[in-house]
């Protein structure tokens, strides 16, 4: 393992690299023949920002190493220009409210902090996105589904994808995992068998005192590859370690957040010495994290609501890259609005958790879809989805 205090001089010119290529890429589009159609929609307009609040509810009940639930809270986000509407979500599960928001402070933020009307030109992204962020020190989910709606919106204006839009080939989209919660051995089963033969990998929670009974009620159904998110679960290094040695034996390829996100030795430590790559979650909020964690994990989890959108998951990613660092794109339980937002950044991960989507029954779009088990991206231009109408 290299020493991590040699990474921190590459921070600012990696960091700088990733805005770079996202202004970039972003002028070029803006210089695109006029196919795109963008002067059709005369820049001088004002966006309008609607929002509303919107439970999810999942079809079964679902346990992590912390906590159980069956809904989880949401908020709907709008942003019309020029009569194109951009759609966006805030996706807040009651375990990370604290960090995320709740209904009522991602609805204040959007009502009453935020003012897009002082700008004219969407695809000012950097610049708009800016001041979003600037407006308090948190709100992490609000400020994910004003960036979600934009760059619908800015997508739609160009009538391109935004994988198209980065330059990314929507072949090399990863297998998603499909999640199995917490539960007594024959849920266990039966959820297995209901998912087994949709998915090429499955994705299990672990962290509480049935991990290995939950491993061999699965193996009992099926051997597919299978990744593990132990959500901060084990607290002992030495455990966490023969856990993952033991893991690995029974045909698990990645392990999430061993450890608490405080015990950084304890997590360089278990990494430097597993046999599988070990993954940030609950370590990774944002772009200046990822730095910090080269040298602790192999890789990080990218999640929209906690960095606050599609620019800095982006950014997030190329980092990653950069310092050698491996990619996984996850989600919370959200619709398939911030799914495919998410999934738009996939041809870049090595792994991808967006199955939050199938885990609910009142989904209001249609998007990205998994097709054999393989994240499928569309080429509807934003962040390609469409409204159901009889949600």
């Amino acid at each position: 393992m290299q020493n991590r205090r040699d990474f921190l001089k590459t921070l600012s010119l990696a960091t700088v690299g990733a805005g770079v290529l996202s202004n970039g890429l972003l002028a070029s589009c803006q210089q695109l023949p006029q196919t795109f159609h963008i002067n059709s929609h005369g820049l001088g307009a004002k966006m309008k920002v609607r929002c509303f609040p919107y439970e999810l509810q999942l079809r079964h009940v679902f346990t992590v190493a912390t906590n159980s639930r069956t809904t989880t809270q949401g908020v709907q986000v709008e942003i019309e220009y020029d009569g194109v509407v951009g759609y966006g979500e805030a996706s807040m599960p009651p375990y990370l409210q604290k960090e995320l928001g709740t209904v009522e402070s991602v609805m204040d933020f959007i009502n009453t902090k935020m003012d897009l009307t002082r700008f004219s030109d969407p695809f000012q992204l950097e610049e708009i996105l800016d001041y979003v962020d600037s407006l308090s020190p948190g709100d992490a989910a609000a400020k994910a589904a004003v960036d979600i709606a934009l760059h619908d919106l800015v997508g739609k204006l160009m009538g391109q994808p935004w994988h198209r839009v980065w330059g990314l080939n929507k072949a090399l989209t990863p297998s998603t995992t499909f999640t199995i919660g917490i539960d007594t051995p024959e849920v266990v089963r039966q959820k297995t068998r209901e998912c087994a033969e949709q998915f090429n990998i499955l994705k299990v929670k672990l962290g509480r005192d049935n991990d290995k009974e939950m491993i061999e009620t699965i193996r009992s159904v099926t051997n597919l590859p299978i990744a593990v998110d132990a959500n901060q679960g084990w607290t002992d290094r030495q455990y966490a370690l023969d856990m993952i040695h033991w893991l690995k034996e029974q045909g698990i390829v990645m392990v999430e957040q061993p450890m608490p996100k405080e015990r950084i030795d304890d997590l360089a430590w278990v990494t430097q010495h597993s046999p599988l790559p070990v993954y940030a979650d609950e370590s990774i909020q944002r772009l200046d994290d990822v730095i910090k964690m080269k040298g602790v994990f192999s890789g990080i989890n990218i999640k929209l609501m906690k960095c606050t959108g599609m620019r800095e998951g982006h950014k997030m990613a190329i980092t990653a890259r950069a310092l050698g660092m491996d990619v996984m794109i996850g989600c919370m339980t959200e619709t398939s609005c911030a799914i495919s937002a998410a999934a738009q950044l996939s041809p870049l991960a090595d792994f991808a958790d967006l199955d939050g989507a199938l885990l609910i029954s009142n989904d209001r779009f249609k998007g990205m879809e998994v097709v054999n088990g393989k994240i499928t991206l569309n080429d509807l231009p934003g962040i390609g989805i469409t409204p159901i109408t009889n949600y």
